[in-house]
């Protein structure tokens, strides 16, 4: 049975950038800063009694692509880590960009990313912090200059994105380099247990799967070009649809999804650029196991946020622990630790964790835990969800993808 660590409480912290990313070694938040959802969830849950070892004496030259108002390039520790030298970092706003380096610890600076790419000869890997209708573009950008990639959530953004996703997954296979969406839901102590436990058996075929993103947004995060302005909530499935790709490494297959047009005035269609009616939208999906998932996104429910799954199978189910018929005893459901003075960061302990998952793909040339297929499974499914919304429910089929190393 699972220890008491994995409680309510780890989903339920109402999120404070401050915390996490002082945690880090960024320059402490002024209190009057509008707190931005997961940072200061930085419980990695209980650890395996076993030391981190190290795979490789060798250091990864890594670029870092964006600062912004979350300061996610800082935020994940790669500066920590002692496979990594950061050399190189960039962002947009001269101010941001000169932070950033000077955070991370990076000797060069460029004035773009794409500046970056061509300038910077020693690069070797680079972190997509930026804005997310950049994310895909770049990724493809940086792996045909053949560097490994990583990027925040989501994959790419949106229905007119969605030819990128054939694009980036075609160029991670062609390229063979490593490609890595930091999808914190992966690395949540929650969502590793129940990972370890469907990779033992323990659950059989999901029957049916919850997941919940809620971040009540009565006033906007502030975002390049206002990408963030009454965005559809299915364009940022990533967090929920988590707890089914992340836990089995499968997709949807299907999905009809309902909206219920929001009171806020981001969400009026004349007021953002989407032409987006809808703050809630709520998926339900058919799996490639055959099951059902119920995956929700909400910006407009005062007083709901986190982030939260449980899954149902054949043979186990898991809510807060598991229950089931299987004996998990045996299964090993800490998480291991991560290098000395590398913290686990925001988002449920899990940023660190992602971090050190790309390098060491990197470093034993083995694919990542949530690589492209994962990436795109998880974050196209919620664009058919959102145009389902918008056809009234309609059931739509989704694109899969799916790697033949798999």
């Amino acid at each position: 049975m699972m220890s008491d660590s994995f409680s309510r409480r780890s989903f339920l912290q109402r999120a404070v950038i401050g915390a996490g990313i002082t945690a880090i070694g960024a320059p402490s938040v002024r209190a009057a800063e509008k707190a931005i959802a997961g940072f200061d969830e930085t419980d990695a849950g209980k650890l395996k009694a076993k030391v981190w070892v190290p795979v490789s004496e060798r250091k990864i030259k890594v670029g870092i692509a964006g600062y912004g108002v979350c300061k996610f390039g800082a935020s994940f520790g790669f500066q920590n880590h002692p496979n990594v030298e950061v050399v190189a970092a960039t962002d947009l706003d001269p101010a941001k960009c000169a932070e950033l380096a000077k955070v991370v610890g990076a000797k060069r600076s460029y004035a773009s990313c794409e500046e970056m790419f061509e300038k910077d000869r020693e690069i070797e890997a680079v972190f997509i912090a930026t804005d997310a209708p950049s994310h895909a573009r770049l990724c493809i950008a940086g792996l045909k200059r053949g560097l490994h990639m990583c990027s925040a959530v989501p994959a790419l953004f949106g229905q007119e994105q969605l030819e990128l996703a054939d694009a980036l997954f075609e160029t991670v296979k062609n390229t063979g380099l490593v490609y890595a969406l930091f999808e914190t839901t992966a690395f949540r102590p929650q969502c590793y247990a129940m990972r370890e436990i469907y990779q033992a058996g323990g659950f059989g075929k999901l029957i049916y799967s919850e997941g919940e993103y809620y971040h009540y947004m009565d006033k906007h995060i502030g975002s390049y070009k206002n990408w963030r302005v009454g965005f559809p909530p299915q364009y940022y499935p990533t967090h929920s649809n988590g707890f089914y790709t992340c836990v089995t490494g499968g997709s949807f297959t299907e999905v009809s999804c309902m909206g219920m047009p929001s009171i806020l005035p981001d969400f009026q269609p004349a007021n953002n650029q989407f032409k987006n009616p809808y703050g809630t939208e709520v998926a339900l999906f058919r799996t490639s196991e055959s099951g059902m998932a119920r995956m929700a996104v909400s910006w407009d429910m005062p007083g709901a946020h986190g982030e939260k799954g449980r899954i149902y199978g054949q043979r186990g189910s898991f809510e807060e622990r598991y229950s089931g018929q299987a004996d998990v005893s045996k299964i090993d459901l800490s998480k291991p630790n991560l290098p000395p003075g590398m913290p686990a960061g925001g988002h449920g302990g899990s940023h660190g964790y992602l971090t050190d998952d790309f390098i060491t793909s990197i470093l034993l040339k083995r694919k990542p835990c949530v690589d492209v297929a994962c990436a795109l499974n998880t974050t196209v499914s919620g664009i058919y969800a959102h145009m389902s919304a918008m056809k009234d429910g309609e059931t739509l089929k989704i694109p899969q993808y799916k790697l033949t190393s798999q």
